[in-house]
């Protein structure tokens, strides 16, 4: 006969031992997970292992719905279920989030997996990616294949690093775009008090997009583009145009374009009130 959970308020029909209930949901980060209780302990000795194993549910920290809460990572927790699920380990074609991952997995104690995720040096000292296909897009057409058992699928240290010059190669446009608004004073008034701009839009290919702002771009709505793809969906996680037009004249790009809409109100029905003004403005930026 199943047991039912008083806490969870699902029934436990797999292990009558266990505090825990079969399904279990996760609040990780913000992100919620919902899976089984056998593979949040599929690896002993594990941070999952322990919470889920030696504690009792009114030991963990739970959000406000009840869900089991954890402060981490919640977009990249997906690779550590799927992990947990068979122990194996399969990550996207482009998947420039390797070494944060690799701490996530520190960090639950997945030895495993951590070496997986390691960087492996060759004999030649270049780093060689045994997970995952290279995350170069584009090799060039004139270099020479040299043929050796260590060369297949390996980066090398310079390439790895991004280099300007080698990127510099690659042309392209990148289209940033922001909503701000202020607040003008009546005639008599010569002063404007303008508000902070919300958030910094980021449009273009997805290479480019993170060539040039890498951490600083927010990607969490589109995690897993191919890097040859266009996006309009990333935005910056700061609030300052001038910090982003320097990220883009350092890696070569030019302003060839700019162009601006805007609305005005009035704050309240008396047209004698301060007017507020809503604008958007798009700066186009190219690499030749």
């Amino acid at each position: 006969m199943a047991l039912a959970d008083p806490e969870c308020g699902i029934s436990n029909g797999a292990d009558s031992a266990s505090p825990f209930s079969v399904i279990i949901e996760l609040n990780v980060g913000g992100q919620v997970y919902v899976t089984r209780h056998t593979t949040l302990i599929a690896v002993p000795d594990s941070l999952l292992w322990n919470m889920f194993s030696k504690k009792t549910p009114a030991e963990l920290a739970r959000d406000s719905k009840g869900r089991f809460f954890l402060d981490r990572d919640g977009f990249l927790f997906r690779y550590i279920l799927d992990y947990l699920r068979d122990l194996n380990l399969v990550l996207p074609d482009y998947f420039p989030e390797k070494s944060r991952l690799q701490r996530e997995a520190e960090f639950f104690q997945l030895r495993d997996l951590s070496k997986l995720l390691s960087p492996k040096m060759s004999k030649d000292n270049s780093i060689t990616d045994e997970i995952c296909q290279s995350d170069s897009e584009e090799p060039s057409a004139s270099a020479t294949p040299v043929v050796g058992p260590e060369t297949s699928r390996t980066l090398s240290v310079a390439s790895s690093a991004h280099s300007p010059s080698l990127e510099s190669r690659k042309s392209g446009y990148i289209t940033v775009g922001y909503r701000g608004s202020y607040t003008m004073g009546r005639d008599i008034q010569t002063d404007a008090k303008f508000r902070r701009v919300a958030r910094i839009t980021v449009c273009g290919k997805t290479s480019l997009a993170k060539e040039v702002f890498g951490d600083t771009l927010n990607e969490s709505r589109d995690p897993d583009r191919p890097p040859e793809r266009y996006t309009s969906r990333y935005y910056l996680k700061y609030n300052f145009l001038e910090q982003a037009f320097d990220k883009l004249s350092e890696f070569g790009f030019q302003m060839v374009a700019c162009s601006s809409t805007g609305t005005c109100a009035y704050s309240s029905s008396d047209p004698n009130e301060d007017k507020v003004w809503t604008s958007y403005t798009e700066y186009v930026f190219c690499r030749e």
